[in-house]
């Protein structure tokens, strides 16, 4: 199989299901993003941190590969005319926006409580996370712009929100474990 085809020379891409479309619609801005944050977690996965994370962090990529395709599949044409869906793959599920919950709530449960906002840094692999986060946020944003035009699964969107959520906490976590200076947010009085 060839990495180039050529066929999107003109600007356009083609959708699971034949649909072409401009490189920069929504949906594939959308998915692009996702790819961008699935890329941003596999650096963070390469840093020197606890092999829990990094097993989480696999998990998460392979469901972010899942959110992929479900973007990239155009809705007009997910079901085959045999009433099968076109693609093979599982959806976003309960359990898995479950599994991020109970990951932040036990790295929050090992966290002093926090007071303010805090300004990302401190640690390389820490600025990573926020990096990360940020990607995600993007993202979500993204996405929910297009399911104003066509309905997104709602867990997808719960999955990317709760993701960004994650991230955050997986900073503050790993902020802690690597006696990363976390600076407090505490805006200048005028």
């Amino acid at each position: 199989m060839k990495i180039y085809t050529k066929t999107g020379d003109t600007g356009t891409t083609a959708l699971f299901g034949g649909t072409r479309v401009p490189k920069h619609h929504i949906r594939i801005e959308s998915y692009g993003t996702v790819d961008e944050l699935n890329s941003y977690l596999g650096l963070i996965r390469d840093q020197d941190i606890d092999n829990h994370y990094k097993e989480i962090l696999i998990k998460i990529q392979d469901r972010l590969f899942t959110v992929g395709a479900i973007l990239a599949t155009d809705p007009d044409k997910a079901i085959l005319k045999n009433g099968k869906e076109r693609l093979n793959i599982p959806k976003i599920s309960t359990e898995n926006i479950q599994l991020l919950e109970l990951e932040m709530d036990c790295m929050n449960d090992a966290l002093p409580p926090m007071t303010h906002f805090v300004l990302p840094g401190g640690h390389q692999t820490v600025s990573f996370c926020h990096i990360a986060r940020c990607v995600c946020r993007r993202a979500e944003r993204l996405v929910t712009m297009l399911n104003d035009t066509a309905p997104v699964d709602a867990n997808t969107l719960m999955y990317l929100n709760r993701l960004s959520d994650y991230l955050f906490v997986l900073a503050r976590k790993l902020s802690y474990e690597l006696k990363a200076n976390e600076i407090k947010w505490i805006p200048e009085k005028q």
